[in-house]
């Protein structure tokens, strides 16, 4: 089976959502100051700090974001309600500065799991289905890379690799027993391996905001930049998955290898 020219279109958009610039390139290209610098402002030990916010994050995004959006299908997604939802907890944010993430970060968290959902919504997925769950989930992952990913590999599919059988296993976890056991280690360790991925992100954002030149407006900034940022990586990979789902993976990977990222 061939893809027909409008899915190597929507095919190539994704590519393009998913293998561009990253979030670090995009707050340094619009906050016009290095990030570096705000890196240097982060107090010691904050990675520790990092690693506990995203896990928690992440765990009570998946017990309260998926459980709260209409599982009917829908054409459309309402991204721009959820990104002034996440830019008003950035002004909060970058009012208090730093030490307002691990209040604020949850909350935003929450509100871009839910722009997830309802991305993968208007591309054909029924969100009541633990399989769909998981792979809301999973777009905090996307977008980067780690030091144990193939470098001949594109980011999205290294990423997607690495975290198959997390990912299997949780969905396995949910469609039997549901969220209620956060526990379990089949979400203890998609949470994980989620967290350090997204931590990435996190440690960017959080490097933006420190730029003491921001303040609430910049914070309000950042987030939006944030969130906008997974809202296209949820795009792009929730194509992918409507595309496999009509011909199968290995043929959509096939075909995703040989496109540019050219837009």
């Amino acid at each position: 089976m061939t893809l027909s020219k409008q899915e190597l279109i929507d095919l190539h958009y994704a590519k393009c959502l998913l293998e561009n610039p990253g979030l670090a390139a995009k707050l340094t290209n619009t906050i016009g100051v290095p990030l570096e610098r705000g890196f240097a402002m982060l107090p010691e030990r904050w990675s520790d700090t990092i690693g506990d916010v995203t896990a928690r994050s992440i765990e009570r995004a998946l017990k309260v974001a998926l459980s709260t959006l209409d599982a009917r299908p829908a054409l459309t997604s309402s991204e721009r309600f959820h990104k002034f939802a996440v830019a008003a907890t950035g002004a909060g944010g970058g009012a208090f500065g730093l030490p307002a993430l691990a209040v604020e970060l949850p909350i935003s968290t929450t509100i871009m799991l839910r722009s997830i959902a309802d991305v993968a919504r208007s591309e054909g997925e029924n969100i009541s289905t633990a399989e769909t769950k998981v792979a809301c989930v999973e777009v905090f992952a996307l977008g980067g890379r780690t030091e144990g990913d193939d470098a001949l590999e594109s980011a999205y599919f290294a990423t997607r690799a690495a975290l198959a059988r997390a990912v299997s296993e949780a969905a396995s976890h949910i469609a039997q027993k549901g969220l209620s056991s956060r526990s379990a280690p089949a979400l203890v360790r998609l949470v994980s391996q989620i967290g350090s991925r997204f931590g990435v992100a996190v440690s960017e954002k959080a490097a933006a905001q420190a730029i003491p030149i921001l303040g609430a407006a910049g914070g309000a900034l950042v987030n939006t930049l944030f969130i906008d940022h997974f809202q296209g990586m949820a795009r792009g990979h929730f194509i992918v998955r409507r595309l496999e789902r009509a011909y199968d993976s290995e043929t959509i990977h096939h075909e995703y290898a040989k496109l540019s990222t050219d837009r």
